[in-house]
């Protein structure tokens, strides 16, 4: 099994400390990107700047409240972009609004968590979802935006 790259959308610094000590438990070799707010985000997706040489991500955790552009502009960016909507967005965030709910599935994410209170729920959910995305379902092959901006 190769391993997963994951870009993770988070603001809080305590959150990814518990993301990665989740993703640690898991046992699941990966990579990871953090960015701290929207804009870095998409400049990590588009690859400019200083972010030229990151990997495209196998599956992205996104919160909502971040500064600059917001969880909902970045999921619209992604999937708007044709070399990155096949890409699974989960939206992990404090968020629990039904118009968040709502807006986040209308803009195609794959899944809506609402984070949990409790540390130890916290990485058990995270862990839960990473097992998800790496032993249930079947991520796109590592060479799916090559095949595609040939056929296209």
């Amino acid at each position: 099994m190769r391993a997963i790259h994951i870009l993770l959308v988070e603001d809080n610094e305590g959150d990814v400390i518990l993301t990665k000590e989740a993703l640690e438990e898991t046992k699941v070799l990966y990579s990871i990107d953090v960015a701290i707010d929207g804009d870095i985000a998409i400049d990590i997706l588009n690859k400019t700047g200083e972010f030229i040489n990151c990997k495209t991500p196998d599956l992205i955790f996104l919160d909502i409240n971040l500064p600059k552009k917001n969880g909902h502009e970045v999921l619209k960016f992604i999937k708007s972009t044709n070399r990155l909507k096949h890409i699974p967005v989960v939206m992990l965030t404090t968020s629990s609004y039904e118009k968040d709910i709502n807006q986040a599935y209308q803009n195609y994410a794959n899944c809506f968590i609402t984070k949990c209170v409790e540390m130890d729920e916290f990485i058990d959910a995270v862990a839960k979802i990473i097992n998800f995305w790496v032993y249930v379902v079947k991520l796109p092959s590592i060479n799916f935006n090559e095949s595609q901006e040939i056929s296209n």
